[in-house]
């Protein structure tokens, strides 16, 4: 969670290239060719991550919500955002794509939201089919890695970089499931500049088109604020400084981040917290409090 006192400085950041008009388009062309959508969200920050566009666009069609990446997440806030969405009537799971957990009830649920579209064609003379389910989400939220997984090849473009994944395409789950790829898609506007900085801290969003520095500032005040312990654990830190300039100071000179004259090289410093804190390996954390007064970026009407 970030701090207050940190959020009243936050940079602006704002990344809505080209191609997505694009992708929404895309979507709103293909979405009566399928059964349901299944809209992925990044299970460390699910509602920064959450589309406010994809409720008009997908409008009454049946939803599944899959937080992925939970292996890189607080186990109890993944569980306390699954029964969030659960009340409000939205079915919702959660995934590991990298070791395929959750995979399985993904399928079940998914297959269980298109049983009437499915029976009811059949019921009007069709050929028994396969459900068929779009996957929506913002870049880098793990689409391709989790339907490789799926399908149990490497059936898709996967690169670290956001938005790699250019066109629609179909891969087939099994026999009873069929799924439309689509690229990631943002939306034009972050009204609430903490969640462009959140999807910057994640990667969701080019690390080309904001100031890193002021970003690892800000990952390293809400860090010290809430996973102190982690950050000392990691580093191997006597304390962890209050001031975040002295905080990444320590943590280059732990990690030999030094130039000459014994200066700290705040680049390399900044490089390690970003990769580090994207790889899990400070530790498992969920940046998103749960929505107590209002619904989660309008998206769980």
């Amino acid at each position: 969670m970030m701090k207050n006192d940190a959020a009243r400085d936050i940079p602006s950041i704002q990344w809505y290239p080209g191609h997505m008009k694009k992708t929404q388009r895309i979507i709103e062309e293909n979405l009566k060719l399928v059964d349901i959508v299944i809209e992925l969200l990044d299970a460390r920050i699910p509602a920064s991550s959450a589309n406010p566009m994809l409720a008009e666009i997908i409008q009454e069609k049946p939803r599944l919500i899959v937080l992925n990446k939970s292996d890189l997440a607080d186990a109890n806030m993944t569980k306390q955002w699954l029964a969030y969405f659960l009340g409000r009537g939205i079915k919702a799971c959660s995934v590991d794509s990298v070791m395929g957990q959750g995979t399985k009830q993904l399928v079940k649920i998914a297959e269980e939201l298109a049983r009437p579209k499915t029976d009811r064609f059949v019921k009007n003379g069709g050929r028994p089919r396969a459900a068929r389910c779009m996957i929506l989400g913002i870049p880098n939220v793990g689409k391709s890695s989790l339907i490789n997984r799926l399908a149990g090849a490497a059936r898709t473009k996967t690169a670290n970089k956001p938005g790699v994944t250019r066109a629609k395409q179909w891969i087939k789950i099994g026999s009873n499931l069929d799924l439309l790829d689509t690229p990631g898609i943002l939306w034009p506007k972050f009204e609430d500049q903490t969640v462009g900085i959140k999807l910057a801290f994640t990667g969701a969003i080019s690390d080309e088109i904001y100031d890193r520095e002021s970003v690892v500032k800000l990952l390293l005040e809400t860090l010290q604020h809430s996973y102190a312990d982690r950050l000392k654990e990691r580093f191997k830190l006597q304390e962890v400084p209050n001031d975040s300039v002295l905080l990444l100071e320590a943590i280059g000179r732990k990690r030999g981040c030094l130039v000459k004259g014994g200066h700290i090289d705040h680049e390399k410093a900044q490089q390690i917290v970003l990769t580090e804190f994207r790889s899990g390996k400070l530790g498992l954390v969920t940046l998103d409090p749960i929505p107590m007064t209002q619904m989660l970026n309008e998206s769980a009407r």
